[in-house]
């Protein structure tokens, strides 16, 4: 059988420790057998980046521009004991943070729904989609410790030398002091991608933030989300039969429990952080969480949403044998190469990645998996699959298919 051909290569940015090595094997078993597999190869690793000064980073994100479509798999973010280890120039920044900033992007997170991995909320039936902004707020902020009593003002200086001051408080003695900030461009950028990627997916979207107290900031963004959707986007969400629609963020939170899920539920940068943690560990394990970075532009990076998985890495490299849960690696790839076909009119890569999925999917649902979802499952009699092993199986299910 002939390999699918491809005609504009994908953004391959490899990475860091266990999931490095998933990401060679998912490859050699599951991709190049059946795909010409066309990629301009960014090396992310933390050793590389470090020998660049993370000018490869850079690079692959303006790659990611030209090309439209990147795959990602997890990179690590240095702190001081990294620092040691890899004997670094300097602590370098989260290579995803890069990224999103450079692509403007919103990132959107969704469970892989397996049978014999319930979720935790009995009702949630479908995947329940969180599009979490990815600029400013507490991830942008400054502080302050105070040590003593004294006057803290909010102070804005416009270009023309005008000054803006609110008092925050009057300390009587120590405490702390933090400022956030966001841009009406970043948030239109962020209420662009969610409407489109809802349109794009065919489900409601849901946005959130707590607008009744924090009357000026949560406030601007309810109010360009509403803006936007009100004059771009109203008649084509009637169109496709889908809703949008806003509410306070406790009442989300409420809201969710009891809902059957499928669909998007749009956050604030922490909001999101907190709450995609919340949903994926509910619905089984980070491992089984999707992750796709879109531009308002409408340019794509998908990555797994999970970390480096630097435990099973150090077994790994002392000959011992893991059990390492591949699948939300496997939907970067697929979801790449899914949108690849999309936007170059080649239906085969589609049908590639949906093959490939439900092959995954089977062989779990078959009673092969990895030891954390062993863990988790209600299947009786499992067979609990090594790292290498369990590709191996999901490549015997395919070609069954």
């Amino acid at each position: 059988m002939a390999k699918i051909a491809m005609k504009t290569p994908l953004v391959e940015m490899d990475g860091d420790e266990m999931t490095r090595i998933l990401w060679k094997m998912i490859k050699e078993e599951l991709l190049l057998p059946y795909i010409d597999l066309k990629t301009e190869y960014y090396d992310l690793g933390l050793k590389h980046r470090n020998e660049t000064n993370d000018q490869v980073t850079i690079d692959s994100a303006e790659a990611t521009k030209k090309y439209g479509v990147a795959v990602k798999c997890a990179t690590i973010t240095p702190n001081a004991a990294r620092m040691t280890e890899y004997d670094l120039k300097e602590m370098w920044k989260s290579p995803n943070g890069t990224i999103r900033a450079a692509l403007d992007g919103t990132v959107f997170r969704a469970p892989i729904v397996v049978k014999g991995i319930e979720p935790c909320v009995r009702n949630w039936e479908k995947p329940i989609t969180l599009a979490r902004h990815a600029y400013g707020d507490v991830y942008k902020n400054t502080e302050i410790k105070v040590n003593g009593p004294g006057k803290a003002e909010l102070v804005f200086t416009a270009e023309d030398g005008t000054e803006t001051r609110e008092l925050i408080h009057d300390f009587t003695g120590a405490g702390i002091i933090q400022g956030i900030h966001n841009t009406d461009k970043s948030i239109t950028s962020f209420a662009r991608a969610c409407f489109n990627y809802a349109l794009d997916t065919k489900q409601d979207l849901w946005f959130a933030t707590k607008d009744t107290i924090s009357k000026k900031y949560d406030h601007n963004f309810k109010d360009i989300f509403q803006d936007i959707y009100e004059k771009e986007y109203d008649e084509k969400f009637k169109a496709t039969g889908i809703e949008y629609f806003y509410t306070l963020i406790d009442d989300a939170v409420a809201r969710v429990m009891k809902a059957k899920g499928g669909f998007i539920w749009a956050c604030k940068n922490y909001d999101g952080d907190v709450m995609s943690d919340m949903v994926s560990s509910a619905f089984g394990s980070l491992a089984m969480m999707t992750s796709v970075l879109v531009s308002p532009s409408g340019v794509y990076e998908y990555e797994a949403a999970h970390g480096t998985v630097q435990r099973h890495y150090y077994k790994h490299l002392k000959g011992e044998e893991t059990s390492t849960n591949s699948v939300a690696t496997i939907f970067a790839w697929t979801g790449a190469l899914r949108k690849r076909g999309e936007l170059d009119e080649l239906p085969e890569l589609g049908a590639f990645a949906d093959k490939l999925e439900k092959a995954t999917i089977d062989t779990i649902e078959s009673g092969r998996m990895t030891k954390d979802l062993a863990l988790i499952t209600s299947l009786k009699d499992v067979i609990v699959l090594n790292s290498e092993n369990f590709i191996k199986e999901i490549r015997k299910t395919f070609e069954t298919l």
